[in-house]
């Protein structure tokens, strides 16, 4: 699909910094989030200002924090009428904060900042977050906002793949810029003792035990169900599996997990701990991290959070994982839904001896490092920013030099 490249490119008026409005349907927990609040960050460190409008969110402060600016609209909604409302809501918000460029991030709040960005002569540009399924006509439609961009980022040559094939994302104008972990965060030395002893105490781990984790939303696609025929048929009963991630949501599926524990025969084996706001704690205390996806990931955070703390990691043989995996060096990959070769990989990771798991999460950080450190996804994003506003400067040493503020 082409992009509508009648819009005209911004000439941002001189003397003032340009301006970015990133469009989301809300600042909760998630990577479109954390992401979202990542290139804030580096839009004002550039010296550049960031705008981001959403539904709102526990993240809204750390878009402050971070010198951003946060405007709360109705962007979740899916109604037409809500789209045509967001419209003129955007519109107004671009010529009112003299918006440069407007980013969008998901594809209901698409639809409203295209038009929005369409009226008032803005470049729109988006983000590919995932591959965005759906055979019918009407679903492909209301995915292929995403595809309309003058720039189209997908955060996983997986995902690059998929918009070009499915929904005709030229070469020239699609980028693609994994997503980041932030190094500083997820670093095995940055994580006090105590950090660890809290969240033990809280999730009321036993000694001794080896923890295999599994952290995401309690979803079905999320491959519980197979990591608990996986434990299952592991030999020995020496582990626990601990659930991180919010299962408040599904509690249909949350009892139907509980039930199928007892038919496993792993009672006292398997916790549901929710949420958790500190994850790199929370990894450092895994001796094995499962990522157990059904349906292939976009991308993988967990894949990449995991390894950037160096834990032993299986994953999925599908999606972003493929790119972030490197098997037998810094972790396994199973196929999906394959319970018995999962069994195979957690118990390997389990039997690992401190010499090969210490060589090992060194090659995993160092992976992170030279591929998908939050700092080049930053810098990335903002050269594609700079290559749509300034393209005779996108090149330039000036051009370079305004990016070095998002490199810390």
């Amino acid at each position: 699909m082409s992009a509508d490249l009648s819009i005209p490119l911004s000439d941002v008026p001189a003397g003032r910094p340009p301006a970015v409005l990133q469009v989301l349907p809300a600042l909760v927990t998630g990577g479109v989030e954390r992401g979202t609040v990542e290139i804030t960050q580096a839009l004002v460190q550039a010296g550049w200002r960031a705008v981001v409008a959403s539904a709102g969110g526990g993240m809204v402060r750390e878009i402050e924090r971070a010198g951003g600016t946060h405007v709360t609209l109705p962007l979740k909604t899916k109604s037409p009428f809500g789209i045509r409302r967001n419209i003129r809501h955007l519109a107004a918000l671009i010529e009112r904060e003299n918006i440069d460029l407007v980013h969008a991030r998901s594809r209901a709040p698409a639809w409203s900042a295209y038009f929005a960005a369409k009226r008032t002569g803005r470049p729109f540009m988006t983000t590919f977050h995932n591959v965005y399924g759906g055979t019918g006509r009407l679903k492909r439609w209301y995915n292929s906002i995403m595809a309309r961009g003058v720039r189209v980022i997908a955060i996983s040559q997986f995902v690059g793949r998929a918009a070009t094939r499915t929904y005709g994302v030229e070469a020239d104008r699609l980028r693609v810029i994994p997503r980041g972990v932030d190094l500083s965060r997820f670093d095995p030395e940055a994580v006090h003792p105590s950090r660890l002893v809290q969240l033990a105490t809280e999730w009321q781990l036993k000694d001794g035990l080896p923890v295999v984790m599994l952290p995401g939303r309690v979803t079905r696609w999320k491959g519980h169900v197979d990591l608990l025929h996986a434990a299952q048929r592991l030999p020995h009963r020496d582990f626990q599996v601990v659930f991180v991630g919010n299962h408040e949501q599904k509690p249909a599926f949350r009892d139907e997990l509980i039930r199928l524990v007892k038919h496993l025969g792993l009672q006292g084996h398997v916790q549901l701990v929710g949420d958790c706001r500190d994850m790199a704690a929370a990894f450092m205390l895994a001796d094995v991290v499962v990522s157990a996806s059904t349906e292939p990931e976009g991308f993988g955070r967990i894949a990449v959070e995991a390894q950037a703390m160096g834990r032993p990691l299986v994953a999925t043989n599908h999606g972003g994982s493929r790119e972030t995996v490197m098997p037998g060096v810094t972790g396994w990959l199973v196929p999906p839904g394959d319970r018995a070769a999962l069994a195979h990989a957690v118990g390997e990771a389990l039997a690992l001896t401190p010499e090969a798991r210490a060589e090992m999460a060194a090659s995993a950080r160092a992976l992170m490092a030279r591929h998908f450190d939050t700092k080049l996804m930053c810098q990335a994003t903002l050269e594609v920013y700079t290559e749509i506003l300034f393209p005779d400067a996108a090149h330039e040493p000036v051009a370079e030099a305004a990016l070095e503020g998002a490199l810390g």
